[in-house]
């Protein structure tokens, strides 16, 4: 499936609200309810539309600190690559896991309460992984935190 304009505006308008009714996107971009409807699930049906989720503010839930955990591993087996991906996958904490190219080996992006809970979360990793240098760095300001991706 090739991407035309229409279908970049439809992915555009439900990256900002997922809910809108086809009625208001088949307004927005220019198409029937019934064609803006076909136009959506043509795209579900594609992968371009991955799932529909509300965004939970992580303040009003106890979860204001964003920390970034740089990782070096002296270890490149596959068996340690695999318990370290269960690990963060099963740790809820953990927003977001990366092997990275250059002098770090592995970024993980996690969301804790504060950094009593960090400490918490590190303990259970280091129980679970062995790395060979672990060094976290506490988000101090949020200038610019998204979802929408430029289509």
């Amino acid at each position: 499936m090739q991407l035309d304009p229409i279908d970049r505006r439809i992915l555009a308008a439900l990256q900002r609200d997922a809910t809108v009714s086809h009625d208001r996107l088949g307004e927005e971009v220019g198409l029937s309810r019934n064609a803006c409807w076909r136009r959506v699930r043509a795209l579900e049906d594609a992968g371009y539309i991955a799932g529909r989720v509300a965004l939970v503010d992580p303040a009003r839930i106890d979860l204001a600190l964003t920390v970034f955990l740089m990782i070096r591993t002296d270890r490149h087996a596959p068996d340690w690559l695999d318990s370290f991906a269960k690990a963060t996958r099963e740790m809820p904490e953990v927003l977001g896991a990366y092997r990275m190219s250059g002098d770090l080996d592995y970024l993980v992006r996690l969301r804790v309460a504060d950094v009593a809970s960090y400490d918490r979360f590190y303990q259970r990793l280091i129980r679970r992984v062995e790395m060979a240098d672990c060094s976290a760095s506490f988000v101090m300001e949020e200038l610019k935190e998204t979802t929408v991706l430029p289509v």
